[in-house]
């Protein structure tokens, strides 16, 4: 098995955040539109390389290749495998965000089922079609972050934040717990899914709509 240090020979430990915080921030944030593409690149040739190695043979100078970008361009950015990870991570949540946003733009005020389907939807859509979501999602599937990151918490505040005024209520602790429930249970059933069937077993994931649905009733209804 291919194997790398965790840490980028040159620095030390990267920093990472506790419950809630960002799992792994750049070493050094891009201000140039080039540096802005070149990340794109190196974190684009990191998710292609899950989906096709895993993250164990997963390593920075196989993403550096795939990039085609220099070694030091990669340690420009990321300590180790697990930062770059943990960018991918931070990426996949805010696409997530917008593809949300975009979506319930579409659903009337104050219907929080097409809210609710939406939020499972574009989870669904995204595990089918992004590269290297299968693995990193939102940083629940490797070992990224701190041991006491809690990335789920991390989704369910953010998506409390977007929708609150959508369905009429404000992200107040009662709010935030009941997303952070709904999406603790949908993680699970929907890797339940997955595992049944590799494109997503339907039977299962229409239990966990009705599931989501129920539950969420019990304080927005």
């Amino acid at each position: 098995m291919k194997t790398e240090p965790d840490e980028n020979p040159l620095s030390g430990p990267a920093p990472v955040g506790g419950t809630g915080a960002r799992v792994a921030p750049l070493r050094r944030a891009p201000v140039q539109r080039r540096s802005a593409q070149r990340l794109s690149r190196i974190l684009d040739a990191c998710a292609d390389l899950l989906d096709e190695v895993g993250f164990d043979e997963l390593s920075t100078r196989s993403v550096a290749q795939r990039a085609g970008v220099p070694i030091g361009s990669v340690y420009r950015f990321f300590d180790n495998k697990r930062a770059m990870a943990g960018a991918l991570a931070e990426r996949n949540l805010q696409h997530y965000a917008e593809r949300v946003t975009q979506r319930t733009a579409t659903i009337p005020a104050g219907d929080w089922r097409g809210v609710v389907d939406a939020v499972l939807d574009e989870y669904l859509a995204m595990k089918r079609t992004v590269a290297g979501f299968a693995l990193v999602d939102f940083g629940n599937q490797i070992p990224i972050g701190a041991p006491d990151a809690a990335p789920n918490t991390r989704v369910a505040d953010r998506l409390a934040e977007l929708l609150a005024g959508h369905i009429g209520r404000t992200p107040d602790p009662s709010l935030r717990l009941t997303f952070l429930v709904a999406v603790e249970s949908a993680d699970a059933l929907v890797r339940l899914a997955f595992r049944m069937d590799p494109a997503g077993d339907e039977r299962i994931i229409e239990e966990t709509r009705a599931l989501l649905r129920a539950y969420v009733a019990r304080t927005l209804d």
